[in-house]
């Protein structure tokens, strides 16, 4: 895992709940569901997948990222053990690009969170890292040659 060196910045606010009217819910007997445009499937609405849902929509619409080059809790391997990225997008040529980790809107953006993200990361080598609760984003470049991150101001363009 990279050394820190530096501090983390103020969280970015990328205003997410603007994007709620356009996520797709219904109700299913005591359930609520949300249709997911990536997996094209209808998932229970859980605080995590809210925010989850409301950053692809961000990807997709603020970012122009392409909604083809999108995987949602895509399954790998850490350390012998089966994890879940949240969010994984792919650059143009279909390298790991900026691996997100998603948390429940309540769930503080601490170290444990990102350290979650970063042992994902060893594996994939990402050169952007971002954490979000849907209120609070942070996104780190990643240096791999020198073992280092640099916390960013904001998500990185899709190339």
């Amino acid at each position: 895992m990279p050394t820190e060196r530096n501090t983390p910045p103020d969280p970015i606010d990328l205003r997410l709940p603007r994007f709620s009217p356009q996520l797709n819910v219904k109700q299913e007997g005591n359930k609520r569901m949300v249709f997911c445009a990536i997996r094209k499937k209808w998932l229970v609405l859980q605080p995590e997948e809210f925010v989850r849902q409301l950053l692809l929509h961000f990807l997709i619409g603020d970012m122009r990222y392409n909604r083809n080059r999108i995987t949602v809790e895509r399954g790998m391997t850490v350390n012998t053990q089966a994890r879940r990225t949240d969010i994984l997008v792919f650059d143009a040529d279909m390298r790991p690009f900026l691996l997100i980790e998603c948390k429940a809107p309540q769930v503080p953006l601490n170290t444990s969170v990102f350290r979650q993200a970063a042992t994902y990361n060893g594996p994939l080598r990402v050169p952007y890292l971002m954490v979000s609760n849907g209120r609070e984003s942070y996104v780190a470049e990643i240096d791999f040659v020198n073992e280092s991150y640099r916390f960013l101001g904001m998500v990185p363009e899709w190339s």
